[in-house]
C-alpha cells in the first residue's frame, strides 16, 4: 500500500474531489483509507458512559486508496519503491517520487 497514516493526501475522485487531509487510518487488507475531513457521515449513537446524551455524531468514512494521492508541496506525488542496503547489510523497501527519484 503506497498510502500511510500521518500521509497529507488530496482525494482525486468523488464529491470530496479536490480536498485535501491527512490519512488517519490505512487498512491495507481492505485497500481503504480514513482522511480527515473527507466523506463525513452522520453515525446515530445510543447513551454509554463516555457520551451520556448519545445522538448524531459526525466522522469521517473509509474511501478507496486508488481514490487519492499523496500530496506534496501543491502537487500530486506518483509513488514508487525502491530496494537499498540499510543497517547491517539488509535490504528494505523505502517509499520514492517516481518522477524525481527523492525518497517520500
Amino acid at each position: 500500500m503506497k498510502i500511510r497514516k500521518g500521509d497529507m493526501v488530496i482525494v482525486l475522485s468523488g464529491n470530496d474531489k479536490g480536498k485535501t487531509g491527512r490519512v488517519l487510518r490505512a487498512d491495507p487488507k481492505k485497500n481503504r483509507v480514513l482522511v480527515e475531513g473527507v466523506r463525513l457521515v452522520k453515525r446515530h449513537t445510543r447513551p454509554t458512559q463516555r457520551n451520556p446524551k448519545g445522538g448524531i455524531v459526525e466522522r469521517e468514512g473509509s474511501i478507496h486508496e486508488s481514490n487519492v494521492a499523496l500530496y506534496r508541496d501543491g502537487s500530486k506525488v506518483k509513488v514508487g519503491f525502491v530496494w537499498r542496503e540499510g543497517d547491517g547489510g539488509k535490504k528494505t523497501k523505502f517509499r520514492i517520487d517516481r518522477l524525481s527519484g527523492e525518497p517520500v
